[in-house]
């Protein structure tokens, strides 16, 4: 005898109800069925799964344990199965992106909802993921576009500089440097600075930039993205310099932004796969990234015109 489906079905549905009778009701059988069916699995596993105290079943140790593989191997099919209905229910299409996190919330948007209104019944998925992972995606044909802020195309991709912009730096509401329209370096000295992790290559840029400066800032925090970069400062424990699209996202109520005079460049280009079949609403999606990039640069550049 060996192990079948509908034994580790029958097995899965005693333990999510708790009882026989639940789980013939659930599969749409009878009680003596399932009870015949758990002691085929007992006698083909050859292990004890359930203890029979005053005609109730108690499972076992090693039924505990075995349900975690259940659940996980059901999850897979479950996950496959909503793949399928996602597949069915966009029958116009399905476009699949992979970008870094900060452009998830900081063009993305933007970009879908130019698309969405062209075409309401394509499906769009979005993937944030950090690099070399992100890279690694791409490179394995994942997706039928990425965002990244990479100079070389990765492996069998090409790669098209889609938006160019500066670092801008993010202060809280009243601070005093809000009189300036433009930030100058010397304006950071000894106030408290709030940092990316040491690793991080932007983090590397601004130290880079005021140490050849001679400016020592106060470096009492440092975290991993732009986002948490800006919840800190909107509470008022630092200045920082992030990148501009996720400024502007959450500019507002306790946060305010201020260009430097100096450049630190911000780039994001845009990576298509060369193996992977190109999706026919691709270029259209291109279309619209391209279109939220203008404004997005036209939003920065305003930034900089001092007020009439």
């Amino acid at each position: 005898m060996k192990l079948n489906h509908r034994q580790v079905e029958v097995f899965r549905a005693v333990m999510n109800t708790g009882n026989v009778t639940q789980a013939a009701l659930a599969l749409h059988t009878s009680q003596p069925t399932v009870s015949r069916e758990l002691a085929r699995l007992e006698q083909v596993l050859q292990m004890n799964l359930f203890d029979r105290v005053r005609g109730r079943l108690r499972p076992t140790a090693q039924a505990l344990a075995l349900l975690e593989e259940v659940q996980r191997s059901y999850l897979g099919l479950e996950r496959i199965a909503a793949a399928a209905k996602s597949l069915r229910e966009f029958t116009q299409g399905r476009l699949a992106i992979a970008c870094l996190p900060a452009l998830a919330h900081g063009l993305l948007p933007q970009a879908t909802q130019l698309f969405m209104a062209a075409y309401p019944r394509v499906g769009v998925s979005i993937t944030p993921q950090e690099s070399p992972l992100l890279e690694e995606w791409l490179t394995e044909q994942r997706f039928d576009l990425g965002l990244c802020e990479r100079i070389h195309a990765p492996a069998a991709t090409t790669l098209s500089l889609l938006l160019e912009a500066d670092e801008v730096c993010v202060l809280p509401d009243g601070h005093p440097l809000l009189a300036r329209r433009v930030l100058r370096p010397k304006d950071f000295a000894g106030l408290p600075f709030v940092s990316f992790a040491p690793t991080d290559p932007y983090r590397q840029l601004v130290d880079a930039l005021f140490e050849a400066q001679s400016v020592r800032r106060q470096l009492v925090l440092e975290t991993a993205s732009a986002a948490s970069v800006c919840a800190l400062v909107r509470q008022g424990l630092g200045l920082a310099i992030v990148n501009p699209l996720t400024a502007l996202e959450l500019a507002g109520t306790g946060l305010q932004i201020r260009p430097l005079s100096v450049s630190i460049p911000f780039a994001v280009t845009l990576v298509l796969p060369q193996l992977r079949p190109a999706s026919p609403l691709r270029d259209a999606f291109v279309g619209s990234l391209r279109e939220a990039a203008v404004a997005l640069q036209s939003s920065l550049a305003a930034l900089s015109k001092p007020p009439r």
